[in-house]
């Protein structure tokens, strides 16, 4: 039986840790997760013509992610990440390769295949490659998972692009610090989180919304009126980078081979649990599978 095809659309970039430098870039997190989950996936983006390019293809190679990445010659992207208390803050190198990247056939065409695409703000955040990936939106096919993180990150980023990009997805990723600014950004009613999630499932007819609050919960929210909540467990963090992605890939990959919503949502919170106990984002998975954080903690 093949595997369902997951494409992560935008960033490829080197994070620049403290520790040294580490692969990244949110859609290709998103990407390595859902390999590990059970998909075959496939990284669309753009490095340089240079040695950290063709070390980062390298790097995403060994990790089994497979790449339609574009060589071109502006440099590959980089990211200068600084860890307090384990938390990243982030300063990113504008103009860089990820930004150019240019519509093909055979982009169109592996698109045209995927069972889900993943994308969010960052990635679109100039002209060429906001281009270029809302083309390719409009070639999913109907079925597929549009999995859109907002992943707000300086000011890459609009009212009018997440309204554009919330048109395309079905699935919706924001945090509780994100839905404070989108209540005042799309002049939601005063409500609560879970009357504000099923403000935009209605309004932009998404399929799930997912809301996390950090080291505190996740809630999965269903177009059925279906709601999965969990607290998050407790780790020793060695960094919080890629961890949201890790939850991300894992829940889309666990529910393109067929598993109820629950089941992919304990999944996803153990496996970004297990993420932020390792440095960077792509960690190898343990031979028997990550371990059931929510168990150890009785929940």
């Amino acid at each position: 039986m093949s595997k369902p095809i997951v494409i992560s659309l935008g960033e490829i970039l080197w994070d620049m840790l403290p520790t040294g430098k580490r692969a990244g870039g949110a859609p290709v997190n998103f990407a390595y997760h859902a390999s590990q989950n059970g998909a075959e996936s496939f990284a669309i983006s753009a490095v340089g013509n240079d040695e950290l390019g063709t070390e980062l293809l390298s790097d995403a190679h060994k990790a089994g992610i497979n790449t339609l990445v574009q060589v071109n010659e502006y440099p590959t992207g980089t990211v200068d990440v600084a860890l307090t208390n384990g938390i990243p803050e982030y300063t990113i190198v504008e103009n860089v390769a990820w930004d150019h990247i240019k519509l093909t056939d055979e982009l169109v065409e592996a698109v045209s295949k995927a069972d889900a695409v993943c994308f969010g703000t960052l990635g679109l955040r100039s002209p060429e490659s906001h281009d270029t990936i809302v083309e390719l939106l409009k070639h999913t096919k109907e079925s597929a998972l549009k999995f859109f993180d907002i992943n707000l990150r300086a000011n890459f980023y609009s009212n009018e692009l997440i309204e554009e990009l919330l048109d395309y997805a079905n699935i919706f990723k924001i945090n509780d610090e994100e839905l404070i600014m989108m209540r005042d950004m799309f002049s939601i009613p005063k409500c609560n989180d879970e009357e504000a999630c099923k403000w935009f499932i209605d309004r932009f007819n998404l399929e799930y919304i997912i809301l996390t609050g950090g080291a505190t919960f996740s809630t999965i929210t269903a177009k059925n009126g279906e709601v999965s909540t969990l607290l998050t467990p407790h780790v020793e963090v060695a960094d919080t980078v890629g961890a949201g992605d890790s939850f991300s890939g894992s829940f889309t990959g666990k529910l393109l081979n067929g598993a109820p919503l629950k089941e992919a949502h304990r999944a996803a919170v153990n496996t970004a649990a297990y993420v932020c106990t390792k440095e960077g984002g792509w960690p190898t998975y343990p031979a028997e599978g990550v371990p059931d954080y929510l168990a150890e903690a009785g929940k």
